[in-house]
């Protein structure tokens, strides 16, 4: 079995609307945890949920401000710039012809992946990444009886292995989760609110960035 050379990269997507502490530390420490670049993917079109309050160009303003001062976390604007549905495959397929065997690790929160069975084209991901499951500690999720047959041989333990293979594998990453909510975040900036620590420092800096949430009617 032999060990590549090339440093992991791994994608962390979401609707960021707006980005959080939750999602920027739980990417960081997954960072760490496989010795990995890992980029953020803002979707374009959900297709599980209600589409964002902010604007494609209005959220990737948010996340430039808050990946400042920092090179572990890039931001990857490729789904917004594609039109239709954000499926992962997709992106996947799209990465994998860039990178060539370099290997790849889709972060996903435990309750995503529980889920997994249900999207797009689900088995697929398999032949085009590696799965790094983004778990707390001591908490366990049941996974419906499809995707436990799909991923039984798949785990392992050690996230230096990931760099022996470009895809197929599992592995959980015990972070620490911040309880932070988009949905509430949303919910203090309409009212008028503050909520100075769920969110990066920068996005303070500048009332534009914040503005659909205070105004979502605008």
């Amino acid at each position: 079995m032999p060990q590549t050379s090339a440093r992991p990269l791994a994608i962390f997507g979401g609707t960021f609307d707006p980005v959080h502490l939750g999602h920027l530390s739980v990417a960081w420490e997954a960072a760490e945890l496989l010795d990995a670049e890992v980029r953020l993917l803002p979707v374009s079109v959900p297709p599980h949920r209600a589409p964002p309050i902010a604007t494609a160009a209005q959220r990737v303003a948010i996340l430039r401000a808050a990946l400042q001062g920092q090179s572990r976390l890039t931001l990857d604007t490729r789904e917004l710039d594609r039109p239709g549905p954000s499926y992962t495959i997709d992106t996947l397929h799209e990465l994998r012809a860039e990178q060539g065997e370099r290997p790849l690790v889709l972060l996903l929160g435990a309750d995503a992946f529980a889920g997994l069975a249900s999207w797009h084209r689900w088995r697929e991901l398999f032949a085009a990444t590696h799965i790094g499951v983004l778990s707390r500690p001591g908490v366990a999720t049941a996974l419906p009886d499809a995707l436990e047959r799909e991923v039984a041989g798949r785990r392992i333990a050690d996230a230096a292995e990931l760099r022996a293979w470009p895809a197929g594998k599992v592995i959980e990453l015990t972070v620490t989760p911040l309880e932070i909510s988009a949905t509430r975040i949303r919910e203090l900036l309409a009212a008028g609110r503050d909520p100075r620590y769920l969110l990066p420092a920068g996005l303070f800096d500048d009332p534009a960035l914040l503005a659909p949430y205070r105004n979502p009617a605008a």
